[in-house]
């Protein structure tokens, strides 16, 4: 068989990957949960009374605990089948990394299970993003510091 004709034969055998409505389900999950947060910093700031600092972190912590709680109830898993990439908005898409691992291991205890495997998938995002971030302080000290600015 030829190089041709083998191409030829995988193309006509491989199935037609749909692109079109896995965005558009990502795109309207993705804005749903960015909609909710928008609409907890709403409510922390006009009803609560937050300032906006503190909004924020009201909105965060909601966002996380919404997401946790969906994930132990086994919702989240639903979402992220149905709407794919959508799902894992920065905040609650992490939240959602660090229940499940602790979900799964929980039959080996507090300590060895939960634990210790709580941080398995979340452990190098917040390795390396703490590494980051000081890099990232030290380069902005050193331009303030050569610009004379300190």
């Amino acid at each position: 068989m030829q190089q041709k004709e083998y191409e030829k034969l995988v193309k006509a055998k491989s199935p037609k990957s749909k692109v079109i409505l896995p965005l558009i389900k990502a795109f309207f999950v993705g804005g749903a949960i960015c909609t909710l947060g928008q609409g907890i910093r709403e409510i922390g700031e006009k009803c609560l009374s937050l300032d906006e600092q503190a909004a924020g972190c009201f909105t965060s912590v909601c966002l996380i605990f919404l997401s946790a709680l969906f994930t132990g109830l086994g919702l989240y898993d639903e979402l992220g089948k149905f709407a794919g990439a959508g799902s894992i908005v920065p905040i609650t898409g992490f939240a959602n990394s660090v229940v499940s691992p602790a979900m799964e291991f929980k039959r080996e205890g507090y300590v060895m299970g939960v634990g210790a495997k709580m941080f398995n998938v979340a452990g190098p995002v917040l390795v390396y993003g703490i590494s980051a971030s000081v890099l990232y302080g030290v380069i902005y000290w050193l331009v303030l510091l050569i610009g004379g600015k300190l």
